[in-house]
């Protein structure tokens, strides 16, 4: 079976290199029947990508230990849900994911019905891509290469990946890195055959958000992953292969909303090529930060030659785009200008600049301890500090901006318009940070935060209480009929809201969580207690229990706050025969105020035993607000009257 997979990924890879030929030549040539082959081989290069993936979940589903990677990466007595997920556990197995889905992507998009003067242009792209991917595969990473003697037993997935978040969390992120890949190739198609109108934007509109959808709840069950699975008490250590998740997200989302302005206004045409080239380009540069072996991190798959294969495609793929860019800058020139500094043009640009300012933020911080070792040969390492730093005030200015767009006109925003508007939200802003100063709350950053989540909500719902009112009174229906028909009659507009509301949430969770939260580390005796924050903390003793094929020790505990009554917790040490150091598993008990987190640091002969106790306020915020952003974006996108693009710009195009 492993000898067919192989096969399968060489004649993918053939069929690729055919499908781009076909491409071209039928392009050049004006052959309607070679394109008609190109679109055939597309297909066939998913139909044996797809054969050879699925070849190796059924060599990892029966412990086929012949084939190194099975070997690696399970063990027979791995339950089957695991074993599926170390599919993509290793770096071998993750490419051929990536490779599978961009080759079952292109298949999807060449056989869609929109824009057929596009699609030799988008197939050649995404064949060119998926080419390399394969090739890699067949070159470097071959997921079938076989061991060279009999193993009886695999090494088993790593610990910390045996956690339901090894299903979601890269499974997710791959779509969203993956997703990238179609408005870039459709840029790119637009760029080559100098038809730079808005079309490429509108066909692509759903693969963006889908793409953002999944890199948004990659990023979020990751968070989550780290947070009950590491026992560091938190979520994101600013880690460099976090970090190489998160900016394509920035980017991804500076391009969803500028888009909204070409599509409106036909203006920045040239700075939306931009931001997708950047954000595809980052997509790559991530894969090459786990795969390369420059960094140190958790996620990373350590060193190989990769890295070098990745670097020189990522310079191939930029040079080519940003050249293209620039060939055809007199055409992307072509629209309209801004008519006013105070607009809601005005308001997106300056909001893509803050994405795109972090996102360089976070690119500088990642490679800096890379370049400072090329250059002086000592590695300088750049930590939370630095991240946060700037982050804090860029997210804050963000979130204010959230709050600014919806209450200001486009093209130009007079006087009367702008004191009517923002009256109501900077009145509950203001009023926020006298009732935060007399709480006791005054830390610049949480008063901050705080009372512009207030103004952006107040924002946002004024908004939405004014489009129903003037729609109640005009059709005279009920008020729930008025609140269901305007919403889902402009499912974007108010899909879009959700999603702020969601983003504002999460930054009341990551402010609380990073401003306020307690550490302390305390060594007790069985029957002992100690207080912290209001808790008291009781440790009834230690115990031993197998589970499965694993060695679990627990401490019971008991947790109360401000005299309520008990709660028993369990906080474990849980090892594994495939590995030495133990994996650490938090007890939490979590309120909408704040997370008790509990880890069993150690113990000692004398039954004295070690726990850290972190205090984490408003982290169920953070999560909550994920999922309702989650719940705006499938609003938006879900089919049906108001879920398209706007009637100016289907009338413009």
């Amino acid at each position: 079976m492993a000898n067919i997979g192989y096969f399968a990924l060489v004649l993918a890879l053939l069929l690729s290199a055919y499908t781009i030929a076909a491409y071209i030549l039928g392009i050049k040539y004006h052959r309607g029947d070679f394109l008609a082959s190109a679109t055939g081989g597309v297909l066939a290069t998913a139909l044996f990508t797809t054969i050879a993936s699925v070849i190796l979940i059924y060599l990892l589903m029966i412990s086929d230990f012949s084939v190194e990677y099975v070997a690696t990466y399970t063990s027979t007595d791995l339950p089957m849900f695991y074993k599926f997920s170390a599919f993509w556990a290793g770096n071998n197995g993750s490419l051929l994911l990536w490779a599978w889905l961009l080759t079952v992507f292109a298949a999807v998009v060449v056989f869609g019905k929109k824009y057929r003067d596009l699609e030799p242009y988008v197939g050649a792209v995404l064949m060119a891509v998926s080419m390399f991917f394969l090739f890699v595969l067949i070159y470097n990473s071959n997921p079938f290469a076989k061991l060279p003697g009999l193993v009886s037993e695999g090494g088993g997935l790593n610990p910390m990946l045996q956690n339901p978040g090894m299903v979601v969390h890269p499974l997710t992120l791959y779509l969203g890195y993956v997703g990238f890949t179609i408005p870039f190739a459709y840029a790119i198609a637009a760029l080559i055959s100098k038809r730079t109108d808005d079309r490429w934007i509108k066909v692509t509109r759903r693969w963006t958000i889908i793409s953002w959808l999944f890199l948004s709840l990659g990023n979020l069950t990751g968070a989550q992953w780290a947070y009950v699975e590491l026992g560091w008490g938190g979520y994101w250590a600013w880690d460099p292969v976090e970090n190489a998740s998160l900016m394509p997200w920035l980017t991804g989302s500076a391009f969803l909303h500028s888009v909204m302005v070409q599509e409106r206004k036909n203006m920045l045409k040239i700075w939306n090529m931009l931001l997708i080239i950047i954000t595809f380009g980052l997509t790559l540069f991530g894969t090459f930060l786990v795969r390369s072996g420059v960094v140190a991190s958790v996620h990373a798959f350590g060193s190989s030659s990769l890295g070098t294969l990745f670097l020189i495609f990522i310079t191939l793929v930029m040079t080519g785009s940003l050249y293209l860019v620039a060939d055809r800058l007199n055409l992307l020139k072509q629209g309209n200008e801004f008519e006013g500094i105070i607009s809601k043009e005005s308001s997106f640009l300056l909001n893509n600049l803050l994405l795109v300012g972090s996102a360089f933020a976070v690119f500088w911080g990642t490679i800096f301890p890379i370049i400072s070792e090329a250059v002086t040969g000592n590695k300088i390492t750049v930590g939370p500090p630095f991240f946060n730093a700037i982050n804090a005030p860029l997210g804050l200015a963000f979130m204010l901006l959230m709050g600014i767009c919806p209450l200001i006109a486009w093209r130009k925003a007079n006087l009367k318009n702008l004191l009517a508007n923002f009256v109501i939200p900077l009145s509950t802003g203001l009023a926020t940070i006298v009732v935060l100063l007399i709480l006791g709350i005054s830390k610049p950053y949480a008063v901050a935060a705080y009372s512009i989540a207030v103004f952006v909500t107040t924002a946002i719902l004024q908004d939405v209480v004014k489009g129903i009112l003037v729609r109640w009174r005009i059709t005279g229906e009920g008020l729930p009929v008025s609140t269901f028909r305007l919403l889902t009659r402009n499912r974007r507009r108010y899909g879009g809201y959700i999603v702020h509301l969601g983003l504002v949430m999460m930054i009341v969770g990551i402010a609380g969580s990073n401003i306020y939260n307690q550490e302390i580390t305390k060594t007790i005796k069985p029957g002992q207690s100690f207080q912290v924050a209001g808790y008291n903390v009781t440790y009834i003793g230690m115990q031993q229990i197998t589970k499965r094929n694993t060695t679990v020790v627990y401490a019971d505990v008991n947790v109360s706050k401000n005299g309520q009554p008990p709660v028993a917790v369990r906080p474990e040490k849980v090892y594994y025969p495939t590995t030495e150091q133990p994996s650490t598993e938090p007890a939490i008990s979590s309120t909408w105020a704040e997370d008790f987190y509990l880890t069993l640091a150690g113990w000692e002969q004398d039954y004295s035993t070690s726990f850290k106790v972190n205090i984490n306020p408003l982290v169920k915020w953070l999560w909550a607000g994920g999922y309702v952003l989650m719940a705006g974006t499938l609003f938006a996108l879900w089919p049906g009257k108001g879920s398209g693009v706007g009637a100016k710009y289907l009338g413009r195009s």
